[in-house]
């Protein structure tokens, strides 16, 4: 991990491989290291920036309300400090996939292609968006075990569950990890974030759409729909695979986004 001053906060990210640049946003609370198989396996052909998001992993914590347009602003300071200057290919997963949005869309010249792992367009519903505020409040009162609780059983497969102990776990410290202010603070700013999809149809770069055949958050149905309303866009199904198909199911995701980069 490498560490740098970006305006009000000290930025961690992992900066490896040489070519292209390929952009990883992690979910929701986790951190970068989520995408350990996806580093050790394109840097061989990429250079892969993964940060951690502001408040997530070992980047400094902000508390209140953290947008996705805020994040996707860090992202852009993160780049305009290691001096990358053309387009990148972005992709992210979940809450990362939010931060995707929002950056090709206040940045689309810095786009060069997008990558959507387990996450959704729209935004949320009035009743997602209170419970969100609700959760907040609780995990500043409890403390980070109360989301790990309450979100671990719904972001694996039954295959994940009952095969892969060792990516539960992994999961679960993950999140424990996280600072409640940074938990509090994220979601009151994913209850915030704007719907994406009238604008759908406008986004011009060669898209990757990818979804866990049992993701019961951003269901597969779902993605596939947003994906036919993206003009050039590819969707990829990962079989035994939930909400975290990058790291349930690395060899089949890796597999899928070579062939997407290298086209």
């Amino acid at each position: 991990m490498k560490k740098t001053a970006l305006g009000d906060l000290n930025f961690a990210y992992t900066d490896e491989g040489n070519g292209d640049v390929l952009l990883l946003l992690h979910g929701f609370p986790l951190n970068q290291s989520m995408w350990k198989h996806q580093i050790a396996a394109l840097t061989q052909t990429h250079r892969v920036i993964a940060p951690d998001l502001r408040g997530h992993g070992q980047t400094e914590v902000t508390e209140g309300t953290v947008t996705m347009a805020e994040m996707a602003g860090d992202v852009r300071g993160l780049l305009d400090h290691l001096e990358v200057n053309t387009p990148v290919s972005v992709g992210g997963l979940s809450m990362g996939g939010y931060v995707a949005w929002e950056f090709w869309s206040q940045f689309p010249m810095r786009v060069a292609k997008l990558l959507l792992f387990d996450t959704r367009a729209v935004a949320d519903t009035e009743i997602v968006a209170r419970a969100r505020e609700m959760m907040a409040a609780q995990v500043v009162a409890v403390g980070a075990s109360m989301a790990s609780e309450s979100m671990l059983p719904k972001l694996v497969s039954e295959a994940t569950k009952n095969q892969q102990a060792a990516v539960v776990k992994e999961l679960e410290n993950m999140i424990l990890a996280t600072d409640p202010q940074a938990i509090a603070a994220t979601q009151r700013g994913m209850a915030q974030r704007r719907d994406m999809t009238e604008l759908l149809p406008s986004i011009d770069v060669p898209t990757l759409v990818v979804c866990g055949s049992e993701d019961v958050i951003s269901p597969p149905e779902e993605m596939e729909s947003f994906a036919n309303l993206i003009p050039n866009a590819q969707f990829v199904q990962i079989e035994n695979a939930g909400h975290l198909a990058p790291l349930e199911q690395p060899e089949l995701v890796n597999k899928a986004v070579r062939s997407f980069l290298a086209n």
